[in-house]
């Protein structure tokens, strides 16, 4: 993206208020230190680029208790208690009625760092194993079933965005699900409005990979709670998609970043959308090529 925005440094002073209290903890490691900084930095960058914030906005950040929300709620308070985002956080986790979910360990870890948030019970478990076979795939009713109450969520507690930890290859396993099986170039845009026009969906990781996700989670020590709905399905689309991504990623390193900027630098002349260009309109100029005047 480079978008040339001043350095963050990732040495803050030490003492009492140096950061965030959830990043109090975080290694001194040099490794770490290089990591918690690209972070910042692409997800700064996203958020610039996109026209995230305006100053003074309250944004509800989706908590799971999975290693890219927790990343997300960590990155995003990192660069609030830094200056460098002017809004008010909330974080949420919705509880799905899930069997076994430890109902404890979010708002103890929440409370235990004194971050705003809403812990919002709603049994869409039910909901989706009652409609959904057991050999089908839950994972599309039951987004759209937790996307729409965290914008009630959001629309209650005076939010003006829904914030979404998905990263560089969700973005990209999405991407390749549509052109594999929905026949269409499409994939997760970093900012874009609900139907009702009223909230709106940012993914401020859009460019930050998951394995750096993966390793800030476990230097944080963050306490994953697994999915044990989607989670425990074998065989998904999504699945293939990734272990595609990661062969072309093992075979020819860098082809993710790559990819995910290909996402931002479309050429409509250069596909086959008759909606996006006029491919009817293209004509070339008369008399002026060679050889055919007069």
């Amino acid at each position: 993206m480079n978008l040339h925005l001043p350095e963050i440094d990732p040495d803050l002073p030490d003492g009492e208020g140096a950061c965030h209290p959830l990043l109090a903890g975080a290694p001194s490691s040099v490794e770490f230190k290089k990591l918690r900084k690209r972070l910042l930095r692409q997800t700064r960058e996203t958020i610039e680029a996109y026209g995230m914030v305006r100053p003074g906005q309250r944004w509800l950040v989706a908590l799971s208790g999975g290693k890219d929300s927790y990343g997300l709620l960590a990155v995003l308070l990192d660069l609030q208690w830094r200056g460098l985002l002017p809004v008010d956080l909330l974080a949420c986790n919705l509880d799905q009625g899930q069997p076994n979910f430890p109902k404890h360990i979010l708002p103890d870890f929440l409370a235990s760092y004194g971050i705003p948030h809403r812990i919002e019970y709603r049994d869409t478990y039910s909901i989706v194993t009652e409609k959904i076979p057991e050999n089908r795939t839950y994972c599309s009713l039951c987004s759209r079933l937790r996307r729409g109450h965290l914008y009630r969520v959001a629309r209650e507690e005076g939010c003006s965005a829904l914030v979404l930890g998905h990263h560089r290859e969700d973005i990209l396993e999405t991407f390749f699900m549509n052109l594999f099986h929905g026949g269409r170039l499409a994939a997760m845009p970093p900012k874009l409005l609900n139907d009702d026009g009223d909230v709106e969906l940012l993914r401020p990781l859009a460019f930050c990979a998951e394995a750096d996700l993966a390793r800030f989670a476990a230097a944080l020590d963050f306490p994953i709670i697994p999915c044990d709905l989607c989670g425990s399905q074998e065989g998904l689309q999504r699945n293939a998609m990734k272990a595609m991504l990661d062969d072309i990623e093992k075979r020819m390193p860098g082809r993710k970043e790559t990819m995910i900027r290909a996402l931002a630098n479309v050429r409509p002349s250069h596909l086959l959308d008759r909606s996006l260009f006029d491919f009817p309109g293209l004509a070339a100029a008369t008399g002026l090529l060679p050889g055919r005047d007069g």
